[in-house]
């Protein structure tokens, strides 16, 4: 990628959006996260079909971004909760917009 196309590629809101919550498991995340914070387990069960490894990367990947965090409590076994940050809470009108236009198109 040339100087120019980095640049415009910079420049593009939606573009930059969709690298943080774009892709499937993603979306449905922070879906999950706006109802509450939700152990690992939690999130696993009401997202039927991601895989373990996807779920910890995909988590791993918003934590990077700032979109959530991750808080882990010394118990036996450990325990993991995730709740979005103010970032990631601000994806709630973007969620809603989603909701609304499956609703009405498909």
């Amino acid at each position: 990628m040339n100087y120019e196309e980095q640049v415009r590629r910079k420049e593009c809101s939606v573009e930059r959006t969709v690298d943080v919550i774009g892709g499937r498991w993603t979306t449905l995340i922070v879906r999950e996260l706006l109802r509450g914070t939700r152990r690992y387990g939690e999130l696993r069960a009401a997202l039927t079909g991601v895989s373990p490894k996807t779920l910890t990367d995909k988590l791993r990947e918003l934590e990077e971004q700032g979109v959530l965090t991750r808080t882990v409590y010394p118990a036996v076994p450990p325990r993991v909760e995730y709740t979005l940050t103010p970032k990631g809470r601000a994806l709630e009108g973007v969620i809603a917009a989603m909701h609304a236009w499956g609703d009405r198109w498909t």
